[in-house]
Formats: C-alpha cells, sequence, structure tokens
C-alpha cells in the first residue's frame, strides 16, 4: 500500500513562514501535510511541479460570501485565485441572526452595502435558520471547494433586537446592548471568528439609508467586544470613517487590551476618512506600543470600480437619455446606445443630480466625468495606471472630448468595454505608499471583498494581482515572494486563530497551490449572469494555476474545477496538532 495520498515532487517551495525558498517535494497523507523536503516512498498520485512554484493555499479574511455559500460550492471567484480559506460577514453586513420578518430587510442591507444582487440572493437562499448557530449548521450542510468561517454581523444582530426601532441614529436601551451581546456570545461559541462591524458613510442600504452601526456608541461596541472575551477568542472587525472625535482608536486599544483580543479594521486612503492613512497607521502604532492588539487590514491595489453598461455604474446614468432606456432589455439598449442620434443627445444632455445623497455628491461628480482620475482597461491593464493612461489624455490624442471618448470605449468590444476608477487608495496616482505597509508586522493583505460588488469590482484576484504585479512585474518596486506568500497565507490566517493552515509543514492542511509564475496572469474581466435569478456579477480569472488543492484533493487544474469538494465550515480557532500528525 504507497505510503502517501499525493506527492509533489521537485518543485520550489514558499512555505508560508517567510524563510528562503528551497527545491523540494511535499508528500500528503489524510488530508495533512506528512512531510516536506526529500520525500522518500511511494504515493498513490503524483504531480510533477519542475519549475513551478509550490505554495500553501490563500487566506482570504475580508469576502462576503455570506448569501453566495448557501448555495454555490464552487465559490468562484475566489477559489479561481489559489484560495483555500475564505472569512466571510466582514463589514457588519449578513444573514444571521435573521427574524422572518427581516429577511428583505437584510437582503436590503446587503445589497445596498456590497452590490449583491439582491433578486439573486431572495431566489438562492432557503432561510433554513433563525439564530446565529442555526446559520452555522446550515452553512456545514453543503461542502464546497474551500473552507469558510465567518463573524456575527452588526447589522444582523441590530435588526435582531431593535426590530422596526432600528434606524439610523436609534440609540439602544441597556438590556438591549445586554441582549446584543448575548448574541455574540452565542455566535462565537458556536464557531464564529469574530464580529463586524461598519461605520462609513459609504455603507448604505438599498434605500440609501447609512448602515446600523454607523450611529452606534462606544459602549455599545465595547460590550459587545466583551462578550467575544467572555466566548474566549474572537476578532474584533471594523470599516469606518475614522473621525476625530469617535476616538475609534482609543477604544479599540481599551479593547484589545482588556481582552487580549485583537481589533482590525479596513486601512485605506479614503475620501470619505477624516483621518490620512499616514495618522490612522500611527495611530494604531501608538495603542500597539501600549499593549493593545491592532490589526490594519491593506488592499493592494487602488479599490476601485469597474464601469460598464451592463455594470452597476457608468459615467452616463444621471443622464435623462440613459433614465430612458435603463429598463429596457440590454439588445435594445444596445441598439440605442449604437445609434449616433441617441448618442449625440445624450453627451449633449446635463447630469442629474437632484436625487444624489450630498454625502457622497463629490464621488458621484467624478463617476460623472473624472476624466481624469478614469482608465481604458486595456487586455494588459495592470491596476496601476499613469496620469497619460487616463481618458482624459487619451481623448486629447484622439481629438475627442472626455465623454465622448468614454461612450466610445464603452461601446467597444460590442458594447462590453471597462472603465476602471480607483475611488480609494489612489490619491497619489500610484501604489507607492503600499510599499512599506506589506513589509510591516501590524498590517495584513486583505480587503478583496470577494463575492461582492458584483456589478462593480472583482477584487477576489486580489492574491494573483499581488504575484503578478507586486512580486514579478511592478516596475516602480517589488517586494520578496517569501513575503509575499507570508501574507496571503500564514499572517491572514493566525489573525483569525486558524494555527492549522498556511505554511507547508508536517502536520499542517494540505491546501496547497502550485504556480507558473512565467505564465501567472489576470485575465480580462467579464459580466457574467449567472447568480440565481440570472443575476450579474463581474468575474476574473487567470492563467498559471496549475493546481489547487483543499485537505489533500485536487480541486482546480488549470483554472478548472474538478468538481471536488473538500471544504467546509470552519468553527471557531483551529489548532495543529503537528507532533501527532507528523508522526
Amino acid at each position: 500500500m504507497p505510503a502517501f495520498d499525493l506527492i509533489i515532487r521537485g518543485g520550489t517551495i514558499v512555505d508560508g513562514t517567510g524563510d528562503a525558498r528551497f527545491t523540494g517535494d511535499v508528500a500528503i497523507k489524510d488530508g495533512l501535510i506528512a512531510q516536506v523536503g526529500e520525500v522518500t516512498g511511494d504515493a498513490a498520485k503524483e504531480i510533477d511541479a519542475s519549475g513551478l512554484l509550490i505554495t500553501p493555499g490563500f487566506v482570504d479574511i475580508h469576502t462576503h460570501y455570506d448569501g453566495q455559500a448557501t448555495w454555490d460550492q464552487e465559490m468562484a471567484p475566489s477559489s479561481w485565485h489559489g484560495v483555500t480559506t475564505v472569512v466571510m460577514g466582514n463589514c457588519g453586513v449578513g444573514f444571521a441572526p435573521a427574524k422572518p420578518d427581516k429577511h428583505e430587510w437584510l437582503i436590503g442591507l446587503m445589497e445596498g452595502v456590497e452590490d449583491i444582487p439582491g433578486t439573486a440572493l431572495a431566489e438562492g437562499m432557503n432561510w433554513d435558520w433563525e439564530t446565529f448557530p442555526e446559520y452555522l449548521d446550515a452553512l456545514e450542510e453543503l461542502p464546497r471547494t474551500v473552507d469558510v468561517g465567518t463573524h456575527v454581523p452588526h447589522g444582523s444582530v441590530r435588526a435582531y433586537v431593535l426590530g422596526d426601532r432600528e434606524r439610523p441614529g436609534a440609540v439602544p436601551a441597556e438590556e438591549d446592548i445586554r441582549q446584543m451581546s448575548a448574541i455574540v456570545e452565542e455566535g462565537v461559541r458556536a464557531g464564529a471568528l469574530g464580529f463586524s462591524t461598519s461605520r462609513t458613510v459609504l455603507h448604505r442600504d438599498v434605500d440609501g439609508e447609512v448602515v446600523p452601526g454607523t450611529t452606534a456608541t462606544k459602549e455599545e461596541l465595547i460590550e459587545i467586544g466583551r462578550a467575544m472575551g467572555r466566548a474566549g477568542h474572537g476578532v474584533f472587525e471594523m470599516a469606518s470613517d475614522m473621525k476625530r472625535d469617535w476616538d475609534e482608536f482609543g477604544w479599540m486599544g481599551a479593547l484589545s487590551r482588556e481582552t487580549g483580543l485583537p481589533c482590525t479594521y479596513a486601512a485605506l486612503q479614503s475620501i470619505a476618512k477624516e483621518m490620512p492613512l499616514d495618522e490612522q497607521i500611527s495611530s494604531m502604532r501608538a495603542e500597539n506600543d501600549n499593549g493593545a492588539n491592532i490589526v490594519a487590514q491593506i488592499a493592494l491595489r487602488g479599490n476601485g470600480i469597474v464601469m460598464a453598461w451592463r455594470g452597476t455604474v457608468h459615467p452616463f446614468r444621471l443622464k435623462p437619455s440613459w433614465k430612458e432606456i435603463e429598463d429596457l432589455p440590454w439588445e435594445e439598449q444596445k441598439a440605442k446606445l449604437f445609434d449616433p442620434e441617441f448618442k449625440a443627445k445624450m453627451l449633449g444632455e446635463q447630469h442629474d443630480f437632484s436625487e444624489v445623497n450630498q454625502d457622497i455628491i463629490g464621488l458621484i461628480m467624478v463617476v460623472c466625468g473624472g476624466w481624469n482620475m478614469q482608465f481604458e482597461m486595456d487586455p494588459d491593464f495592470n491596476y496601476e495606471p499613469t496620469a497619460a493612461e487616463s481618458i482624459l489624455e487619451r481623448a486629447k490624442a484622439a481629438g475627442k472630448t472626455g465623454d465622448e471618448y468614454a461612450y466610445d470605449l464603452l461601446c467597444s468590444d460590442d458594447g462590453k468595454g471597462f472603465i476602471y476608477l480607483p475611488i480609494l487608495n489612489y490619491a497619489d496616482g500610484n501604489l507607492d505608499f503600499l510599499h512599506d505597509l506589506q513589509n510591516a508586522d501590524d498590517t495584513v493583505n486583505s480587503l478583496s471583498d470577494g463575492g461582492a460588488h458584483c456589478g462593480t469590482i472583482c477584487d477576489a484576484a486580489s492574491p494573483t494581482f499581488m504575484l503578478q504585479h507586486w512580486v514579478r512585474d511592478r516596475e516602480r518596486g517589488t517586494i520578496g515572494l517569501e513575503n509575499a506568500i507570508k501574507r496571503q497565507c500564514a499572517d491572514t490566517a493566525r489573525l483569525y486563530g486558524l494555527e492549522d493552515r498556511g505554511v507547508l509543514a508536517p502536520g499542517y492542511l494540505a491546501d496547497i497551490n502550485i504556480i507558473d509564475m512565467e505564465r501567472l496572469k489576470l485575465g480580462k474581466p467579464w459580466l457574467a449572469f449567472d447568480l440565481p435569478a440570472g443575476g450579474k456579477r463581474l468575474l476574473q480569472k487567470a492563467e498559471g494555476y496549475v493546481a489547487t488543492i483543499k485537505n489533500g484533493t485536487v480541486t482546480f487544474r488549470e483554472g478548472e474545477w474538478t468538481g471536488e469538494t473538500p471544504g467546509g465550515l470552519i468553527r471557531g480557532p483551529q489548532r495543529a496538532e503537528l507532533a501527532e500528525a507528523a508522526e
């Protein structure tokens, strides 16, 4: 009988610890890594990895698959990019706990904040749960290509306790906060990896109302954090506008010191944040120097909008002519858009800003005409474009106005052209500020938003972008391969107490990528209409993933799903029984 189930032979091993790469083999048995280095003995199957990288599977801690994970086993697009573990329930939105009369409200909250089609969520979920533990049980019933862990989301908890009283500015009574804390403690004890909230005006429900956590007091948030402390584990995750009078770092630091648990937040250059990013980082470090454990989640590229005629956003959505055709079937829309008379009419109109919320009017104006900040998505688009590549400059070179060039661009490729608008993380017109942050111990690579913003972004490809752009191709300065892998594997896993993955060593889960770095390349995004009820989503594949392995089983070969579903639900921190498994 073979000694091992699978041996990967002769690859360049980057083990996730940050140590130097080396050439060797990886042996797998019973879903765990059995040996690393020079492996003797035979196996039921072997994979020749000569000339290829062998890395741990990627751990993505900031996703929004809360609905999709209840019906979809493939878990695309994250699973297409080497991700073997996702943590969802971020930013205070999710679907448990959920009283039956709040299903529609929770869908509207998720649709507004994360741009996941409400019709898809309504059709795809069976709502076979009410409490958070029951939601975990429902997730556990469906095997999938990746492991999933989740937070208890603030929006759902508030709606469950406050009912019809939940509205912007609502102030919970002491008993309300006690009930919310009890729900969070129950959820964490049942296996949630933490609690999440959102406190930014950029997050609004489908009706334009700010999300529940925006106006929560620090007293409410601290009491909920203490509930995790009683349960003994959990990460407090938050997106915030970082208003100085909220003293977010002060109370996060105090909570972390009291409970011993980590707090983590979305660290971005943002038009909504009162604190610039460097002040956020320095404030965080001041608290950490005083014994706190606060971790900044950083994105590796501009958080932007991919605009298209059939996407959620494009520069002409507020034109009267677009309003006339926005509800027509696509073929009828396309016929109008390709009509020279219709084009001339639309370009000659003013945008109608009358119904735009004044909190985001600046952003909307950039969408509608900030041609110096918008970029044509060429086939080899690298997501760090220069000012010379902007629509403004390309329009000048073509002898066109910005709006005419943008209109024609959206009509290219039979009406499937894309425009990229980096709203966050691109204030300097480059990504230089992220270089040092990717070498810091108090930051983690994050904010892919996998499964969310279906009609506007596709940042679930972030691990691929990290390797292609930051490690291999970036002309303005790269980062080391070993550091990049550590940050996307061991560092993200450890933050959430997932100590059984993210490293290639005996006893760890056999979650592995085999990658051809020379061939690694992001594909062109496309709009698919494959969610339940025909819901749309932006998707993006990549070349160069020779194989992805989850729990010792090959789930993807050359980017194609094998049909295997070895993944499941994560309940709470995971410890690796290293010594026993290595024997």
